[in-house]
């Protein structure tokens, strides 16, 4: 199921990449984040989407908990620089990522309880 995801993933042409991309939010920080994190987030949120007319994807998944909102930030300054094309390519990758994180998570959650489907 997750090569199948993965292959599908790759073959998106510029339509369906564009409606994936437009079904996204962006990723939320703690709600424990220092209020100038939060402002500086949403503030480069903001810009991204006017840059590039979609939410920000980024999948923190393979990052370490402590570290992911100062990833999270660096990557969404880092990716404003990048021209439209480029960050589409980057933005596909990380919708990728966040669909097998989604999958792995959907066949075996990390609570160790059963996923939706009954199945650990």
């Amino acid at each position: 199921m997750l090569a199948a995801a993965a292959e599908a993933g790759y073959d998106l042409g510029g339509a369906d990449l564009a409606e994936a991309l437009a079904d996204e939010t962006a990723p939320l920080l703690p709600a424990d984040a220092p209020p100038a994190a939060l402002m500086a987030w949403e503030a480069a949120l903001a810009r991204y989407q006017e840059r590039f007319g979609y939410a920000f994807l980024f999948c923190p998944d393979d990052r370490r908990p402590g570290g992911r909102l100062d990833l999270a930030l660096a990557a969404v300054r880092t990716r404003l620089e990048h021209e439209p094309d480029e960050e589409r390519s980057v933005a596909a990758d990380e919708l990728r990522k966040l669909a097998r994180a989604r999958l792995t998570r959907l066949v075996a959650p990390e609570d160790g309880m059963p996923g939706r489907d009954g199945h650990r």
